[in-house]
């Protein structure tokens, strides 16, 4: 039975705009259907840059009606709508004021694939998002529903003024370009590996089969990247502080976004104690508003203080948070341009890579060889 292939790249014309997302679509489009579908043919139904929801939502119900395994990939940009606070995918004329119209609601994605028999629907995604955007979804992920596979990762903001690249799907592409298609957790391993060098160790990574993914080897499957976390809750048990904090960032007003999250932090702690899920929720947020704002000093500092809390409660280091917690701080500790700073950081960073070395090749070695050449300078 043929398969069918959907390759969609949408992102704002203007100033708005994120991400490059159409320029992935020709290496998309070079790979053979049959690749692409992993089936014996395919049908290949290419958007690029649409601009009515209504489009889209009418190409994505024909692809979740068509017989035979189905495949979409995906790539653009997430941005909350106003109102409900829901993410869209921001389509040509989306701006930040009509999301809500212009945008695609994510959770018609779901709902189209809602009935698929499981097993037959995979999701391959390269999603960019403002700052906002990102503080949300580290509170309530992003999913495609119980039965579609969903591989792929969500990038933080790129630098004021910059276009990013959907590097990851690039790297999917280039890899089915060769004419395999592995199996879908090789590939989505395999592009993740060849955008180690990029922001990728920013990124949320999707990798949600099912509810996990099985890694090759017959290994117990692996939980979301990042699973729901127990909601924080106000003293009158009706608001969500993640809406004013972003409101705080989208304003440039960092200062008073950091404020609040330590404000939580600190009711977390009250509550619930050191080393809580709901205390650590709000140390990750903080870290992340320190790089929104450009300080990847305390950006680095602040994860290494949560991978080390995560660690002496016991958390395996290869379990996921823990991993992530580590990859973002080398991340931001590549990112500080104070040398005396990042020589000062850097042998915690070691101690912690010799622990949870992470998944990506070399990261250990990279670690190692910026620490002695800071060092040589001191």
């Amino acid at each position: 039975m043929p398969g069918t292939v959907l390759l969609l790249a949408a992102s704002p014309v203007g100033k708005g705009c994120l991400v490059d997302a159409a320029s992935v679509l020709p290496v998309l489009a070079a790979v053979a259907p049959a690749v692409l579908s992993g089936t014996d043919t395919a049908n290949v139904v290419e958007l690029a840059d649409p601009l009515e929801p209504q489009a889209v939502l009418t190409r994505l119900r024909a692809a979740a009606a068509a017989p035979g395994p189905l495949t979409v990939f995906l790539a653009g940009q997430l941005q909350l709508d106003r109102r409900q606070r829901l993410p869209h995918l921001a389509l040509a004329r989306t701006t930040p004021a009509t999301v809500r119209y212009t945008g695609f609601p994510w959770h018609w994605v779901t709902e189209e694939l809602r009935l698929r028999a499981p097993g037959t629907a995979s999701l391959f995604v390269d999603l960019h998002t403002d700052a906002e955007t990102w503080l949300h979804l580290g509170a309530h992920p992003l999913t495609a529903g119980p039965s579609v596979a969903l591989y792929g990762r969500i990038a933080p903001p790129p630098p004021r003024r910059a276009v990013a690249q959907p590097a990851y799907m690039r790297a999917v592409a280039t890899i089915l370009r060769s004419g395999h298609r592995p199996p879908l957790p090789q590939l989505h391993q395999a592009a993740l590996g060849r955008i180690a060098d990029d922001a990728g160790s920013a990124d949320l990574v999707l990798s949600t089969p099912g509810g996990g993914v099985r890694v090759p080897g017959g290994s117990a499957p692996r939980p979301p990247y990042r699973p729901e976390r127990p909601r924080p809750q106000t003293p009158d048990g009706l608001k969500d502080p993640h809406a004013a904090i972003s409101s705080a960032v989208q304003a440039g007003r960092h200062d008073e976004a950091v404020a609040l999250a330590a404000q939580w932090e600190q009711g977390a702690l009250r509550t619930h104690g050191a080393g809580s899920e709901q205390v650590l929720h709000w140390m990750e947020v903080r870290a992340d508003l320190a790089m929104f704002a450009g300080d990847a000093e305390g950006s680095c500092r602040t994860w290494l203080a949560v991978a080390a809390v995560r660690l002496g409660a016991g958390q395996a280091a290869d379990a996921p948070a823990v991993e992530t917690a580590v990859d973002r701080a080398h991340h931001q500790w590549g990112r500080i341009d104070d040398t005396a700073r990042a020589r000062e950081l850097g042998p915690a960073l070691a101690d912690l890579r010799l622990r949870v070395p992470g998944r990506r090749q070399g990261a250990l070695d990279h670690v190692q060889h910026q620490l002695g050449r800071l060092q040589a300078q001191a």
